[in-house]
Formats: C-alpha cells, sequence, structure tokens
C-alpha cells in the first residue's frame, strides 16, 4: 500500500465511520478495487484509534459530564446498551471475521442500509430526552450496534435508527449513538490492536509512515464527520445517503453475478 492510498483510506474511515454509510464497508470496497494483499490489521485498527480520537474530541463536553455523573440515568443506559452489543460480537466474532475478509455480502449489507437511510428520514422524530431513555430502548439499540459489526451495516444508521425508533428526540438518538460508540469501538480496538501487536508484522504490511498519516487523517475527517452528521440528522437530509448506499450495492452485486471482477460471486 502506497501513501496515498494509506491518506485515501484515512480519510474514508473517518469520514463514513460516522457518516450512515459504514466505515468497514467502505474500506474492505476499497481494498477489493485497489487490489490490496497481505496484512492490512494493524492499519485498520489505527484507522479505528484514529476515530476513537476524533469522536472524544467531538464529545468532550459530554464525556467530561458523563464522568462526573456516572450514576445519572444516561450513563446507566450507555452502559445497558453495550451489554447486547459485546455478547453479539463475542459470540459471532469468527463468522464476522470471515463475511469482512471474503465481502461476500457486502451488497446485499449496502441495501439493507440504505432502507435503513431512506425510513430514517420519513419517520417523525419522537419526543423522549436522554432522562426519558428506558431499558428497553438501550437494550434494542445495543443490539442494532451489535448487528453492525457487518461490514456494511451502518453502526451510526443502525444506532439512529434504532433510537428514533423507540421514540428517541433526533438530538437524542444522534448524541446516544455517538456516545455508546466510544466505549465499543474502544473494546474492538483494544482486542484487535493485542491480535495485531502480539505477530509480526505479515507480508505485504502497510509500513509505518503511510500508516501514521493514514490514521491522522482519519482523526480530522473523523471530527468533521461527526459534526456533518449532527447536522444532517437535525436536517432530516439521509435519503441522498440511501441512494448512495444502494449505487455501491448495485455496483458490487452486479460484480458478484456478471463480472467477477473484484468480489465473490454472490451465488456459487
Amino acid at each position: 500500500m502506497d501513501w496515498t492510498q494509506a491518506v485515501v483510506l484515512g480519510v474514508v474511515q473517518g469520514i463514513t465511520e460516522f457518516l450512515p454509510i459504514s466505515s468497514s464497508g467502505h474500506l474492505v470496497l476499497l481494498q477489493k478495487l485497489w487490489h490490496i494483499q497481505g496484512d492490512q490489521l494493524l492499519f485498520i485498527t489505527l484507522l479505528h484509534i484514529g476515530t476513537l480520537i476524533a469522536v472524544l474530541w467531538a464529545f468532550r463536553a459530554d464525556i467530561g459530564w458523563l464522568i462526573r455523573h456516572p450514576l445519572s440515568r444516561f450513563s446507566r443506559m450507555l452502559f445497558v446498551a453495550l451489554v447486547p452489543t459485546a455478547l453479539i460480537g463475542v459470540l459471532f466474532e469468527d463468522a464476522f471475521d470471515q463475511l469482512f475478509a471474503s465481502g461476500a455480502t457486502l451488497g446485499l449489507e449496502f441495501v439493507v442500509t440504505g432502507v435503513i437511510l431512506w425510513w430514517m428520514d420519513s419517520v417523525t422524530s419522537g419526543t423522549k430526552s436522554q432522562d426519558d431513555v428506558r431499558t428497553s430502548d438501550a437494550v434494542w439499540i445495543g443490539i442494532f450496534q451489535g448487528a453492525a459489526i457487518l461490514p456494511a451495516l451502518s453502526r451510526s444508521g443502525l444506532t439512529i435508527a434504532g433510537g428514533l425508533w423507540r421514540g428517541l428526540d433526533r438530538d437524542t438518538a444522534g448524541r446516544f449513538s455517538f456516545l455508546v460508540s466510544i466505549p465499543a469501538i474502544l473494546g474492538a480496538t483494544v482486542l484487535e490492536l493485542e491480535k495485531a501487536l502480539s505477530a509480526p508484522m505479515g507480508e505485504g504490511a502497510t509500513p509505518w509512515g503511510p500508516m501514521m498519516v493514514g490514521t491522522a487523517a482519519a482523526v480530522v475527517a473523523g471530527y468533521l464527520s461527526v459534526r456533518f452528521t449532527l447536522w444532517l440528522l437535525r436536517h432530516a437530509q439521509m435519503r441522498w445517503f440511501a441512494l448512495y448506499a444502494w449505487a455501491l450495492a448495485a455496483f458490487i452485486l452486479a460484480d458478484q453475478l456478471f463480472f467477477h471482477h473484484w468480489f465473490p460471486p454472490l451465488v456459487h
């Protein structure tokens, strides 16, 4: 992987981690299109660290409030949401890893993401604020976040949609989605970083220079993406992203069904 590809992947990771169009799906897509081979686990892990830094900085005031009020209802509901996310991750880790590596279901997952985004624009904003979030609401949001481990299911899209479905107002749904992502991203990143550092860098691994530049690009792009996504959520402009997700799905499915140039066949 060269410097330009590393920077592009960093920017794409930063933008798509928080826009509701799936960062993992885009990373898999670009690696397939560029025929990037070799061990990229450490680089992908560093990109996630970059977006974690971005969301921590963007929500530093909220995080400070949560630290000062660890037993508040909102803090407890964030913790509750993490339980089903963690269970899904542990129980289905191997299956998710295989789907991530192969990209076999990428097109179908982008179809689902598009449907969710289209629905988000049509749903009426609820009335629940952060003090009104119930245990059942948090559990469902956590389940949606767990399902988003699949590469092209958007984590932010699913969790925000889950919040709206449960009657949260748009601001609360967005804040809950981004705040609950912090421990989820942190936990997954720690596990992946341990794997990456415990084994020698495999053949084709990206050199440290491009990895660091790509990570820095992910931080900057991620911060801007958080702010832009919150603005979009307030102004209900998600259908453009639904169309984008469906366009990607059409491209991937066409290749899987007819051309077989980048992606594994959909039907063997």
